[in-house]
């Protein structure tokens, strides 16, 4: 049975507000990297990571396997352990359910840790169609939106399996050929990674798009989109500050949950 990232997190994959303190599972040996903030997919509240290991598929999920048995779970193990897995743990008195996502990629493993709040449910708004740039080869996506009486901000992360100078090229163009216009780009290395944050704007609205180059063909994107309702047509001023210092938290690696 082949289980692709989309699917699972259609079905439900996973975690719980960051008021709740909860930890993600992690694999030992490994650096686990955060991936956004809390995050609500699909309605539900999910918390992320993902790492890398030299560790077959069959071995990581033998250990949480038998790591969650024996702390009395019930575990599902889903994927053919050749190419994809997953290992999921009911916690059922937390009313929580904690998964490992494995994937085959260059002859690593590559791990998505996540966190899933069985009880809390928001329901999704009727969103129009979404501003941000569909990129190709993303391992997979989420977003979440908010609006107050200023405005409405939405964001989206992402992991992208191509070279940050590819991504960033794909950006730019069709974000330009969307009518945005570039109105600022920075760059520069933040504990090794290269990062790239292009600033658009068309009208009203306003995108800020970081770029954290995780691997040679891996980069984590991050588009943060601000729209107004005010008369004079301004983006909300303390929305893009927000954007701004999210974005900046998601790039700080190796950050434990």
């Amino acid at each position: 049975m082949r289980v692709s990232i989309l699917s699972l997190l259609l079905l439900g994959l996973w975690a719980r507000p960051a008021s709740a303190e909860q930890e993600l599972a992690v694999y030992p040996g490994t650096v686990h990297t955060r991936i956004g903030n809390d995050l609500v997919i699909g309605g539900e509240y999910h918390r992320m990571a993902y790492f890398t290991t030299k560790d077959s598929i069959p071995q990581v999920a033998k250990y949480f396997h038998e790591y969650w048995t024996k702390q009395g779970y019930p575990v599902v193990v889903e994927g053919d352990l050749k190419d994809e897995a997953v290992v999921a743990a009911f916690y059922t008195r937390e009313g929580l359910q904690r998964a490992i996502v494995l994937r085959k990629h260059q002859g690593k493993t590559v791990g998505f840790s996540v966190l899933k709040d069985m009880w809390l449910y928001e329901k999704p708004s009727a969103a129009g169609k979404s501003p941000f740039v569909q990129m190709e080869n993303s391992l997979f996506h989420s977003e979440v939106g908010s609006r107050d009486e200023a405005g409405a901000t939405r964001s989206r992360t992402e992991i992208v399996e191509r070279g940050l100078d590819e991504v960033r090229q794909e950006l730019t163009s069709k974000l330009t050929a969307s009518g945005f216009k570039l109105v600022r780009e920075s760059g520069g290395k933040l504990d090794g990674q290269r990062t790239v944050v292009l600033e658009y704007a068309r009208g009203a609205e306003q995108t800020l798009n970081t770029l954290v180059e995780l691997e040679s063909t891996r980069v984590a994107v991050s588009q943060a989109w601000v729209g107004t309702d005010r008369p004079d047509g301004m983006p909300n001023a303390d929305a893009v500050r927000r954007s701004r210092e999210e974005a900046a938290r998601a790039r700080q690696p190796g950050k434990k949950p």
